[in-house]
């Protein structure tokens, strides 16, 4: 089992920045491909990026290519989200998941996931 909290949403002017923090407890963190989702009132929830269990490999939505960087400290058990250039479509309520995978863009394979924080972006 694992258990995932994500902080550092909040209310951004565009073209500024957040970093959203995701803090795991459990065992074999370690083991676990990272996700951070995002879904916006209406729609799906949709992946905006992921990273392989060691953090070797990443991968990010063309929505987001350039601006926002995921990353991950297994010893502490954090993963981040570095949201750059921020625009009004990111605002959404982004959540943090762990799959048991090397790497996988699949919501379906994400097991455990978070409450979500706010990201709000002023136009």
């Amino acid at each position: 089992q694992v258990q995932l909290v994500e902080t550092g949403g909040g209310l951004v002017q565009a073209g500024g920045s957040l970093r959203l923090s995701c803090a795991a407890s459990g065992r074999a963190f370690g083991r676990y491909a990272m996700g951070w989702f995002r879904q916006a009132p209406g729609k799906e929830r949709d992946l905006v990026a992921a990273i392989s269990e060691g953090g070797s490999s990443a991968y990010y939505a063309d929505s987001v290519k350039g601006r926002f960087i995921i990353s991950r400290d297994n010893a502490k058990k954090l993963v981040y989200l570095q949201m750059n250039s921020l625009k009004f479509e990111d605002t959404a309520v982004y959540y943090c998941a762990a799959a048991d995978y090397y790497l996988t863009v699949a919501a379906g394979q994400y097991d455990f996931w978070g409450q979500g924080t706010q990201v709000t972006v002023s136009s």
